[in-house]
């Protein structure tokens, strides 16, 4: 009973949640932004990977900013991946926010607005201050909780170390609570500010890089201070402008819940808030950090959009704007106009185009490799050809959402690895874009509000539609 009870809770910590993109480490990109041909979960596309990783580039030496970039391919083509390839090789320094057109018709705030929110995410304030703050390694944490429930708050005592010393620190109800959140332990370096009494973990010691048990794929190891414990040092805070227009919008505090506030934020908020950063940066006490707004299904956004894109982006503070469409030539939402992806001509003429190409068959069974390891999912070399054929008739993204499909109904006969028969099973269950509109064409006639007439020139048109 204590073995089955032992490997429940080891699977139980392994639960992650796996998105369609949660392969995506990076560009993959070697040191002179040569793409390699498969490395951070990136296959394909090298021509658009490079270019993105010249991008990049530019962002981290501060060498542009204010400008926009269009990745513009066929729906499957990797566009999303390269700009959450480009958000992790900037690392967590540097601003990166998420936007899908369509979510600015649904949110309960003006377009421009939501529009001007996702802007100052995506703008990063390194705020600079000197503080007096307690550095050192966790030699023991006791924490004496009381007998009776209810009776007075916890206490407990701190031991810290640097190479040159050692010292007892008493403990209150707050900083156990903070010491717990932050799920500090023996052998981490930790470092605690003392006007605020914010802890900081800011790694594990060397010293105890033995201890496997409290290792993770995440650790990060550092070497034990030195000096005394308590000691000035220079504090770089980063946040976004849009952190800090809602602290200081927020004066209702919670009643603003019981007011109708919409979540907008005012323009003179933002106009002070810009004033008091650029006195910082001139006494050195802060730095702006463009950082990138990436904006899904541009094509989505109308004419009003698109004129304060174009107004916001001439901004002295404005990041990198990354947008994607799938669109070829069509109607610019809000006109009767058309243009290529929906764009207006004066904001494509702003735009940096770099394009994504079908994936070859070769790419697409590296990419469904990739899945299968991200899923947890071992499949046969037969299964595997079978479905890059069917990634390849069809779409790549019906072929990926096969796999977790397919390990179910292997794992239904009580089989450990996916097989053709399981391939198979699925793809009879499930249909692709393809054989659902064959379907409906063939029984047009018995859904509800029918109004296509079932002909030789609408039999030609869905397949071009499809195909």
């Amino acid at each position: 009973m204590t073995e089955i009870k032992l490997s429940e809770m080891r699977d139980l910590t392994r639960i992650e949640r796996i998105g369609a993109h949660s392969h995506i480490r990076g560009l993959g990109l070697d040191s002179v932004l040569e793409p390699r041909v498969s490395s951070e979960g990136m296959v394909g596309q090298t021509s658009a990977r490079k270019a993105a990783g010249v991008i990049v580039k530019m962002v981290q030496e501060g060498k542009i900013a204010g400008r926009a970039v269009l990745l513009a391919g066929q729906p499957g083509t990797g566009k999303t991946a390269i700009a959450m390839g480009m958000a992790k090789s900037l690392g967590q320094e540097t601003p990166f926010a998420m936007l899908a057109g369509s979510e600015l018709f649904s949110l309960e705030m003006s377009k421009t607005e939501a529009l001007m929110q996702a802007f100052r995410k995506a703008i990063g304030v390194r705020i600079k201050e000197e503080t007096e703050v307690i550095e050192g390694e966790v030699v023991e944490i006791q924490i004496d909780r009381p007998a009776v429930a209810g009776a007075a708050s916890k206490t407990g005592k701190l031991t810290l170390k640097t190479t040159e010393m050692e010292t007892v620190y008493d403990l209150g109800g707050k900083m156990i609570e903070a010491l717990g959140k932050e799920k500090v332990q023996s052998g981490d370096v930790i470092a605690i500010d003392k006007a605020s009494g914010k802890i900081t973990k800011l790694g594990r010691s060397f010293s105890r890089s033995r201890d496997y048990d409290a290792m993770g794929p995440q650790t990060k190891f550092v070497q034990c201070p030195d000096g005394e414990l308590q000691k000035r040092k220079e504090v770089v805070h980063c946040v976004t402008l849009h952190e800090i227009d809602v602290i200081n919008s927020r004066t209702q505090g919670f009643l603003a819940l019981f007011t109708g506030d919409t979540g907008e934020i005012r323009a003179e908020v933002r106009e002070q808030i810009d004033t008091k950063v650029a006195e910082w940066r001139e006494e050195g006490k802060a730095e702006i950090v463009p950082g990138v707004l990436f904006i899904d299904e541009v094509h989505m956004l109308d004419i009003e959009c698109f004129s304060f894109l174009n107004r916001a982006l001439e901004n002295d503070m404005a990041p990198i704007l990354v947008v994607a469409t799938n669109r070829g030539i069509t109607t610019i939402r809000g006109t009767n106009y058309k243009s290529p992806h929906g764009i207006p001509i004066d904001f494509l003429d702003r735009l940096l185009i770099i394009s994504t190409q079908p994936y070859t068959e070769e790419e697409i069974r590296k990419i469904l490799d990739i899945r299968c390891q991200e899923e947890d999912v071992e499949m046969s070399e037969d299964a595997k050809v079978l479905l890059t054929k069917i990634g390849t008739d069809t779409s790549l993204r019906y072929a990926i959402n096969l796999i977790t499909s397919a390990s179910l109904a292997c794992q239904k006969r009580k089989g450990k690895i996916v097989e053709m028969e399981d391939i198979s099973r699925v793809y009879q269950l499930f249909y692709d874009v393809k054989r659902s509109t064959q379907y409906l064409m063939e029984y047009q006639s018995q859904y509800m509000f029918s109004e296509v007439s079932v002909g030789e020139g609408d039999e030609d048109e869905t397949i071009a539609m499809v195909s």
